[in-house]
């Protein structure tokens, strides 16, 4: 526990956060953490279960907004935040009701609305990008005819790329609104697909990046720009690549383009992560996450040793922060993680010794392996279905996209498996199917060539 006479933070916890253990360690000497819980998902519920004796929980299940508010007050924090995109806007209003440092409860708003940032952007007069709102199949036509053909059907409230895809014709959007939202009245959005220009980056690369922005004062100020590998169809990330493979100028408009949504969008302090778009007529902003976003912490730190984490413990009590050193995060080589996520289709994988050569190839430190007990393979749960994830790097991009082929061949023998060929089914035709397999084990199964 950390010692009474430092300053109390409260975090509240939930699905994408950071880890309990990665927080307390950021907290040792500079707070005491009292993490706020909901035991509504069993993985950060599991989680925190764990070290019931080593941090201090409180639980908020079953309370409703003002109630939380009451019960953060009592504890009298020097400061609030939350590593969870779920959880931002119940942090706004314990923020505002403690009269401690976050994003405002306008601000947490449009950060978690799609619609509402457009809104926002466009107001701005930072970005003009077609976006429709729409919970009904019977109002897909319309708003089809509104955004034009190809466009991105995604839910209004949501992360991770869960229930996206495109759609190219209105029975197309209907079927698929129809599909995700089921019996329930969930919200969603159609928006102006943003066609990328592949020469921006490069072969081997996708064509979109994300800055990562510590804001102090309503003033961003960048701490990384990530290049990604290609997408996993249909908007599925499959890791970063730091830096990004962009040359200095591109780089300079992406981070000005990212600095005016961040201003636009009213935020005053803690980190953002913000995905753009490159375009044949430049970048343009997919979307700005008022967070950390997943993985980020990991990879800033391991190619500069900058931990973003305590940056964030920092920044919600008001302390200063400095920024990663510029020269390290453009140094000598490239760092990478590359998410292990199941291809579109029905799939019996083969057992987990069809990766054990992954470990050995030149630049990689880690395979890092956590097989479900079954095969969840609808690529509707976007990049929660990742079952694990390689780490490395390479003296260049150049290395590295020659590594990343190595890394997709060898898992697409693993994908194949030894049960029976891969099917490609386009995800049009992918029924919601658990396959299982009970081949592979439940426990994750690490590889490892380097400890450093």
């Amino acid at each position: 526990m950390a010692h009474p006479a430092l300053p109390t933070l409260l975090v509240v916890h939930d699905r994408g956060s950071a880890s309990w253990l990665r927080i307390l360690s950021a907290a040792r000497g500079l707070c005491r953490v009292i993490f706020l819980h909901e035991a509504e998902h069993p993985a950060p519920s599991a989680e925190l279960a764990q070290v019931a004796e080593h941090a201090e929980v409180v639980d908020i299940t079953g309370l409703g907004e003002a109630e939380v508010c009451r019960l953060a007050g009592s504890l009298h924090p020097a400061g609030v935040l939350t590593f969870s995109e779920y959880r931002l806007r119940l942090t706004a209003a314990v923020a505002a009701y403690c009269g401690v440092r976050f994003h405002s409860r306008a601000t947490a708003e449009a950060l978690t609305d799609k619609y509402r940032q457009r809104q926002a952007l466009a107001e701005a007069g930072v970005q003009r990008t077609g976006c429709v709102p729409l919970r009904h199949p019977d109002e897909a036509a319309a708003a089809l005819a509104r955004v034009g053909t190809p466009a991105v059907l995604k839910p209004r409230h949501s992360a991770g790329s869960v229930d996206t895809c495109l759609v190219a014709s209105a029975d197309e959007c209907r079927a698929r609104l129809a599909e995700f939202a089921g019996g329930d009245h969930r919200d969603f959005v159609l928006e102006e697909f943003l066609p990328g220009d592949p020469a921006r980056t490069g072969p081997g690369w996708a064509d979109y990046v994300s800055v990562e922005s510590l804001v102090v004062d309503g003033e961003p100020r960048t701490a990384a720009l990530n290049g990604k590998p290609p997408l996993v169809p249909p908007f599925r990330e499959t890791g970063h690549v730091l830096p990004a493979p962009v040359p200095p100028a591109l780089a300079a408009e992406i981070v000005r383009l990212e600095q005016a949504a961040v201003r636009a969008l009213g935020i005053r302090h803690g980190i953002t992560h913000t995905e753009v778009k490159l375009t044949p007529d430049g970048p343009r902003i997919i979307e700005v996450n008022g967070r950390l976003g997943g993985f980020i912490a990991e990879i800033v730190q391991r190619r500069t040793g900058y931990d973003m984490v305590a940056a964030a413990l920092r920044m919600a009590l008001g302390l200063p922060v400095t920024s990663p050193d510029p020269a390290r995060l453009y140094g000598d080589r490239v760092t990478f993680q590359y998410l292990i996520v199941p291809p579109i289709g029905p799939l019996r994988p083969g057992p987990p010794s069809l990766l054990d050569g992954l470990g050995n190839l030149p630049g990689i430190d880690l395979v890092d392996v956590s097989p479900p007990s079954r095969w969840h393979t609808d690529w509707r749960r976007g990049t929660t279905g990742a079952i694990g994830t390689v780490y490395g790097s390479a003296a260049d991009h150049t290395e590295l996209r020659a590594l990343l082929d190595q890394v997709r061949a060898r898992l697409d023998r693993f994908w194949r498996g030894t049960h029976g060929p891969h099917t490609d089914v386009p995800h049009t035709d992918v029924p919601h199917t658990d396959i299982p397999h009970t081949d592979v084990p439940q426990a994750s199964v690490r590889w490892a060539n380097s400890t450093d």
